[in-house]
């Protein structure tokens, strides 16, 4: 059930991992390659979901990323002048002003997914995905086809191979392991360290308030992705990055038991466990009067739908606007809500903090 449509941007993206191999090493970004190239810049290597180890003799130094996931990792890391390109860029309104207008000056190679001659043509090094593709979503280039273009497929751990994991994902290392491997990758590894560092002060700060809570004490919350559809539910399961935002903010996700990343479901299975809170999930409209509309139509729908309108968290009106791609989609906005939820689910023990 692992391989269900994965909401990112507002489509199926394709996706993977990104690991360091020195010398056959696992993990983190002190293992990635540090064998010299013919030209006297260091090599790198890095293994995708499938085993497959992909090589580049120096950094790459054209770029090109599926999605805004990706390409705002990149422009934190300083890495923007290596972006030749990009699909799924942010919208207005979802990036820090100064970030903003670095992407302005990213190429937009695809509103939604980039066309495959389109990719195929950019002359991009290296392509970094987020997502796996789903069985029977888009079909991008094939390997063949990326090797003929001469560009090698990067892909993020944490999102790509949140499904082949043993366990529900109850912390964010998976996504500090991305941002430290794509740091490597670009030559941007002090800055991935800092970047890592400012999300793990956060992480702490919330921890030290919310982290002893027994679980019996936790309220009980529920991923809404009204994207997704409202007939048919997308839940957000286990091993999805979202429970780790979920967990480490001091709630119980509801389908933190399915062994999945997302799975099909039903409202039964939400009326069953009575949420205490709800994320009203949309993603980024373009704006934040959009945003704010797309909120206004989830809550609106919950309160007049004959299956929750006599929920817990519905009837106390305990709804959280976060849009979709700020928990299920890796970066720094994992961090930032974390303690966004928690600030709400316990505001008592963040009094003292500003």
């Amino acid at each position: 059930m692992s391989k269900v449509w994965r909401p990112v941007s507002g489509v199926l993206l394709a996706a993977g991992l990104l690991t360091a191999c020195a010398g056959g090493g696992a993990g983190g970004a002190d293992d990635a390659s540090a064998a010299r190239g013919a030209s006297g810049s260091p090599a790198v290597s890095v293994e995708n979901c499938d085993g497959e180890k992909v090589a580049f003799e120096t950094p790459p130094g054209r770029i090109v990323t599926s999605n805004a996931a990706g390409l705002e990792i990149l422009l934190r890391l300083g890495a923007g002048p290596k972006v030749i390109g990009t699909g799924f860029p942010p919208g207005k309104d979802t990036l820090p002003d100064d970030l903003a207008g670095l992407a302005a000056e990213v190429p937009v190679l695809g509103r939604t997914v980039i066309p495959k001659e389109r990719l195929l043509g950019s002359g991009a090094d290296a392509y970094i995905e987020t997502f796996r593709p789903a069985r029977g979503g888009h079909a991008g280039p094939r390997p063949e086809e990326f090797r003929a273009a001469g560009i090698r497929v990067v892909q993020l751990r944490s999102t790509a191979c949140a499904a082949e994991r043993s366990g529900p994902r109850e912390d964010l290392s998976a996504v500090t392991e991305d941002i430290e491997r794509l740091g490597t990758l670009t030559g941007e590894s002090s800055r991935a360290r800092e970047i890592v560092a400012g999300m793990e002060e956060t992480l702490a700060r919330v921890g030290e308030r919310v982290g002893s809570v027994p679980e019996e004490q936790r309220p009980s919350y529920f991923v809404f992705d009204f994207d997704a559809g409202t007939k048919e539910l997308t839940a957000v399961c286990g091993k999805q990055v979202a429970n780790a935002v979920i967990t480490l903010a001091g709630a119980r996700n509801i389908f933190r038991d399915c062994d999945a990343d997302y799975k099909k479901t039903g409202w039964e299975d939400v009326v069953a466990e009575d949420p205490d809170w709800i994320q009203l999930a949309v993603r980024n409209r373009g704006s934040e009067q959009a945003d704010a509309r797309a909120f206004d139509e989830a809550e609106a729908f919950l309160k007049s739908f004959p299956a929750t309108r006599g929920l817990t968290a519905v009837k106390n009106e305990r709804f959280l606007r976060i849009r979709s791609e700020r928990t299920t989609t890796p970066g720094v906005a994992n961090a930032e809500s974390v303690e966004q939820i928690a600030r709400t689910l316990y505001p008592h023990k963040f009094q003292e903090v500003r």
